[in-house]
């Protein structure tokens, strides 16, 4: 499953995605995830999650992005909820269409039993149909 915070820039979605990290990991029978584009938010975060900076890794396409992210997941059979802060961002997609990665994500998750919570720095109108669907908070 995926779910999608989104607005423009300034919002608040980060600090959204926090603290529904923070309140997943408390009922959590498996392992969380925090993807991020640094490592600036590690103390806001429960201990319990796994903070990884996208960053330290040489990921140069949206392909690379979920080669990765598939990478996560066959490295963790307990692999529960990944947070993705900056979507657009870790996954190479500023001013593209991102109808094909959330569609692999989709898949992903049904197929190994993962949730993904999206951070999106865009208008809620500017969504691809695909991902309107998945819009938890619009900001």
């Amino acid at each position: 499953m995926v779910q999608i915070i989104v607005g423009v820039k300034g919002k608040g979605k980060t600090k959204r995605l926090l603290e529904m990290a923070n309140e997943a990991v408390k009922n959590a029978k498996g392992t969380v995830v925090y993807l991020d584009k640094s490592a600036k938010h590690m103390y806001e975060l429960s201990n319990k999650i796994r903070l990884i900076n996208v960053n330290d890794y040489e990921i140069m396409s949206s392909d690379g992005f979920t080669g990765f992210v598939s990478g996560i997941i066959s490295q963790d059979h307990d692999l529960e909820t990944m947070f993705l802060d900056s979507f657009l961002k870790l996954a190479n997609l500023e001013g593209g269409d991102i109808t094909p990665v959330v569609d692999t994500l989709e898949k992903i998750g049904e197929k190994y039993n993962v949730n993904f919570v999206l951070s999106v720095s865009m208008d809620a109108a500017d969504l691809p149909e695909n991902a309107k669907k998945d819009v938890v908070i619009a900001l």
